[in-house]
């Protein structure tokens, strides 16, 4: 019954694609990119949430909340704070700009170079890194909900292989032949679809755990560990309350302003008003964001302990002890949508800054449409090729994926960010400035957390242990603490690299002010109520902390 049911709503979800986009123009440039200028705000907002949804952060963060508590959900609420700031502020510039990727506005604010810089650094961290990690952490949950190996009677490792393979073939034939059109409308069905499950999992969890009781199962959850319900995360834990104001904002304005995966959604939009519209509603959802990926984690605490073997066991865990038998096929038909939805959304991406930002750029400046879509193409097959292949080794990573993904993504994320607010912020500061701040961010972060970070941390562990420490925990706290949490670096790269591009802006500044051209690809008179919607999801997000604190 679960099989059928989940291969029903996959079904359903591939015909409403098909059906929805087989007219849709796929031989230019807007039409396959930007699905033709032409999405609203409901298809917007869904989009933006599913790719954001995927099993890094189903899987992930519900880990996370197993392992801490409440604490975690910072990495939801927050959210919603940096979607209102690119409503405010990115969104406007860039489609006054008209840009189809976020590296041609730093073509037009600094050089080609930039541009191609950061289509690199982007194009990297989706293959080596996103990629790799959608597919395993989502073949890990599809193999844990429908217990593959014997079903199949084939080892794990097989059927993590075959996993990864089919959804990485199924999600390739949506973002490859495609185009942004198909991936969003498949998110926009799948997002209702998550939205019901997702809901029914805590529900059923704290029913579960509550006698058939809701507000029992949550008098219980809280009795059970009140310290576990406080969003104030201490120096040791995975998120300390102080990174808030930090490289945490940092990393969201990144992931929601600059992220091309993400931010490609609000970029087809049919104008301004349709863009920032669907940023507020998703917004509104991402406040609601810790019922579906944090009181799981939770609940699944509560209910095995110290039963699981790995943290991000926890949510596959939960979601088979707790659904009947044919929901647990529908959610897993979901949860499969939302793993499509992050893996196609990041390749379609890839395919774009591929063939608008490198190809066209670098290899054939007279290309057609059609002969860029082509290559884009081409490449998106070789990159999802490449993806399926890493990913299966992705099992030998650190354990907690979301932290780690986070971690790497720094790599990039920081850099590019900087130069983009340096860019719109100013008005002389030169292009030699972008590519030593954009060059220097990454250098540096990798030396801080993958050569100084591990030998400080091996070398205060090594000193502790020395003088009789041997708890595990203890050395843990003392090894956490031996360097700077990452978001702290993050946010001291950011300040020092800016500081050094307005330098540099000061003594070799432009010949002329930068002005951002208006290319009139979309209306850009904006939502009248942007500002105080805005402001109420701002209030709601410090309220939420103020009542869990």
């Amino acid at each position: 019954m679960a099989l059928i049911s989940f291969l029903a709503f996959t079904s359903f979800v591939a015909i409403t694609s098909y059906i929805f986009t087989r007219n849709s123009e796929q031989e230019t440039a807007d039409g396959y990119f930007l699905g033709g200028r032409s999405l609203t705000a409901g298809v917007i907002a869904g989009s933006l949430l599913l790719t954001n949804l995927s099993t890094e952060q189903i899987v992930g963060l519900n880990g996370a909340a197993f392992s801490e508590g409440i604490l975690v959900m910072c990495w939801e609420t927050l959210a919603a704070i940096a979607m209102v700031v690119t409503a405010l502020f990115l969104l406007p510039r860039y489609l006054q700009g008209g840009i189809t990727t976020v590296p041609q506005f730093l073509e037009t604010r600094y050089d080609t170079m930039t541009k191609t810089i950061a289509s690199v650094l982007f194009l990297s961290g989706y293959v080596i890194v996103f990629l790799p990690i959608v597919l395993y952490s989502g073949s890990l949950a599809l193999v844990t909900m429908f217990d593959v190996p014997t079903m199949l009677g084939i080892s794990h490792t097989a059927a993590i292989w075959m996993c990864v393979w089919g959804i990485g073939l199924i999600g390739s034939v949506y973002a490859i032949f495609g185009g942004l059109k198909a991936v969003a409308v498949s998110d926009s069905v799948n997002a209702v679809g998550l939205l019901i499950g997702g809901l029914l999992i805590p529900i059923f969890g704290l029913m579960h755990i509550g006698d058939g009781s809701i507000t029992t199962g949550l008098s219980n959850l809280y009795n059970n560990a009140p310290e576990r319900f406080n969003a104030m995360g201490s120096p040791t834990a995975s998120v300390p309350f102080s990174t808030i104001f930090t490289g945490m904002m940092l990393v969201q304005l990144f992931y929601w302003g600059t992220n091309q995966a993400i931010i490609q959604r609000a970029l087809a939009a049919k104008n301004l008003k349709e863009g920032q519209k669907g940023l507020l509603l998703a917004a509104f959802f991402k406040i609601l964001g810790p019922l579906i990926l944090v009181l799981p984690g939770m609940i699944a605490f509560y209910m095995f302990g110290n039963e699981l073997e790995i943290a991000d066991q926890a949510y596959p865990k939960l979601v088979k002890t707790v659904l009947p038998g044919a929901m647990v096929g529908f959610f897993a038909a979901v949860l499969f949508g939302a793993i499509l939805s992050s893996f196609n959304s990041a390749l379609n991406s890839s395919v774009t800054l591929f063939g608008l930002d490198i190809y066209k750029e670098h290899f054939n400046k007279d290309a057609s449409d059609a002969t860029v879509v082509k290559y884009g193409k081409a490449f998106g097959v070789l990159l999802a090729i490449g993806a399926m292949f890493i990913a299966p080794f992705i099992a030998n990573a650190p354990e907690g994926l979301f932290g780690y993904l986070q971690e790497v993504n720094g790599c990039y994320s920081i850099p590019i960010l900087t130069i983009i607010v340096v860019g719109y912020l100013t008005k002389r500061v030169p292009a030699i400035a972008a590519k030593i701040g954009i060059i220097l961010g990454a250098v540096l972060y990798f030396i801080s957390q993958f050569i100084l970070k591990p030998n400080m941390a091996s070398k205060a562990v090594e000193a502790a242990k020395a003088t009789g420490i041997t708890d595990a925990a203890q050395l843990g706290d003392i090894e956490k603490l031996a360097y700077p949490h990452f978001l702290h670096v993050m946010a001291i790269l950011f300040v020092m690299n800016v500081i050094i591009m307005l330098v540099i802006g000061v003594l070799k500044p432009r010949s002329e002010d930068f002005k951002l051209p208006y290319t009139e690809e979309v209306d850009i008179t904006p939502y009248a109520l942007v500002k105080p919607i805005g402001l109420v999801i701002i209030i709601v997000v410090i309220l939420s902390y103020v009542y869990f604190s």
